[in-house]
C-alpha cells in the first residue's frame, strides 16, 4: 500500500501533536519517568480517544571513535535488564542542562574510554523506542584520537562501569558482527553501520556538531 501524493522526495521526519485531553504521572524513578496521556486521534469521520503510557527520558548520546587504521572502539559492559554483557559505543545521559551534546560525548569518551578526539562529526540522530519513550539520541563520529593517561582523568568507574575492558574492531569486522547478531547495542550497531555508510564518500556527507536536531 502506497501513501496517496507521497514520494521519495516527501521520506523526512517532522514534528506533529495530536491532542491530548490529560495526562496521569504513573511512576517517577531515578532517571525516567511515565505518564499515561489521553490522546485524541482521527477515526474516520469521528475521534477516539485512547492511553498512550510514555517514558519521559532525559535523552542520551554515543560515540563511534574511529582511529587512524579504520578500527572502531568498542567497550564491554554489564546490562542488567537483558540480563548480558554488552559491546557497546561509549555513551552516556544527558544530565547536565544546557550542555553540548558533543562536549557531553566528549566526556564520555574520556571518562569510559580514556581517550579525546581532535574531529568530531553527527553520526546519526535517532529516536530510541519512539512507540514508548520521547528520548532523543544523537551519535558522533569522533577521530584523530589521543590516548589519555589514567592520572590525568578526574573521574572514578563505579558499579557496571567499574570494569569495563575495551577493544578496537576493523569497522568492516563490527559491521559483520552487527549482521551476524553478535553485537545488540542500539547505539553500537547503528553508529557502526552508520559509520560504514559514511566512508563511501571519505564521510564528507556528515553535518558538523553543532547541527540542530530537528
Amino acid at each position: 500500500m502506497t501513501g496517496a501524493g507521497f514520494g521519495p522526495e516527501d521520506v523526512r521526519d517532522v514534528p506533529e501533536r495530536w491532542h491530548t485531553e490529560g495526562s496521569d504521572e504513573v511512576f517517577a524513578g531515578h532517571i525516567f519517568r511515565v505518564r499515561r496521556d489521553r490522546v485524541r486521534m482521527p477515526n474516520g469521520a469521528g475521534t477516539e480517544l485512547v492511553g498512550r503510557d510514555v517514558i519521559e527520558h532525559p535523552g542520551s548520546v554515543g560515540v563511534i571513535a574511529l582511529d587512524d587504521r579504520g578500527r572502531v572502539l568498542l567497550l564491554r559492559q554489564y546490562r542488567h535488564p537483558v540480563g548480558r554483557f554488552l559491546w557497546e559505543a561509549p555513551a552516556g545521559l544527558r544530565d547536565v542542562d544546557g550542555e553540548p551534546l558533543h562536549v557531553l560525548a566528549a566526556r564520555e569518551l574520556l571518562e569510559e574510554a580514556g581517550y579525546e578526539a581532535g574531529r568530531w562529526d553527527v553520526l546519526v540522530d535517532l529516536f530510541p523506542s519512539s512507540g514508548m519513550s520521547d528520548e532523543r539520541t544523537r551519535i558522533f563520529l569522533a577521530r584523530d584520537l589521543a590516548e589519555v593517561p589514567a592520572e590525568e582523568i578526574d573521574f572514578e568507574r563505579v558499579h557496571e562501569e567499574a570494569d569495563m575492558p575495551v577493544v578496537w574492531v576493523p569497522l568492516d569486522e563490527a559491521v559483520r558482527k552487527a549482521l551476524n547478531g553478535d553485537l545488540h547495542n542500539m547505539i553500537a550497531v547503528t553508529g557502526v553501520l552508520a559509520a560504514h555508510a559514511a566512508a563511501v564518500d571519505g564521510f564528507a556527507g556528515l553535518r558538523p556538531v553543532e547541527a540542530p536536531e530537528d
